[in-house]
């Protein structure tokens, strides 16, 4: 008798009492977040995509020491640094891209490898790479996700000058790296180039 019991009671009044659960969270406030639609913000900390800065007058912060890539413990970064040219030469890519001697000329972060912890930002010695709060980095195919030097640039903004060019904010690189900035007079060639 007791084990007619015991099946009748598992029979009808466990499946109500699992019922009973699903009803009362259909009252309770939903905790879900509609992402795509709603983004939340992110820590102002957040490691998210990287970004090559520039100096107030367009120059790129990079000098291709490739301290980055030494860094990385995923051997995501590739780095290959050349000299600035000043004046023109034939063959070569001439004029200067950054205030120091050399420049990063190619910059590849490979983020199917790269694992977002930062170490290369610590490295940088000019504060050229930092991380953003873009954080959608997925896509459909693998070429798309290795990020060339292009595809990492800060935008220009108002008031720069698309590299090549010379300095313009000050008569070093010294001057560039201590916040020194003195204003020059421009080329009219080179405020031209900008727009």
């Amino acid at each position: 008798m007791a084990e007619e019991s015991r099946g009748i009671k598992e029979t009808l009044w466990d499946p109500v009492a699992g019922f009973g659960v699903t009803f009362r969270t259909m009252f309770r406030k939903v905790v879900t977040e509609q992402y795509p639609f709603e983004k939340q913000p992110t820590a102002p900390r957040f490691h998210g995509r990287h970004q090559l800065n520039r100096w107030p007058d367009g120059l790129e912060k990079c000098i291709g020491c490739e301290l980055c890539a030494w860094a990385c413990p995923a051997d995501a970064i590739y780095v290959e640094g050349a000299d600035n040219v000043d004046g023109p030469l034939e063959g070569e890519e001439s004029g200067r891209f950054s205030p120091g001697e050399r420049y990063g000329r190619v910059y590849q972060i490979n983020y199917l490898r790269c694992i977002l912890c930062g170490l290369c930002i610590e490295a940088c010695p000019t504060r050229a790479l930092t991380m953003t709060n873009e954080y959608e980095l997925a896509d459909d195919n693998r070429k798309d996700l290795i990020y060339e030097k292009s595809d990492l640039l800060a935008p220009l903004l108002p008031g720069m000058v698309q590299p090549p060019h010379e300095m313009l904010i000050g008569e070093t690189d010294g001057d560039y790296y201590r916040g020194e900035f003195k204003a020059r007079a421009e080329a009219p060639e080179q405020q031209e180039g900008g727009q």
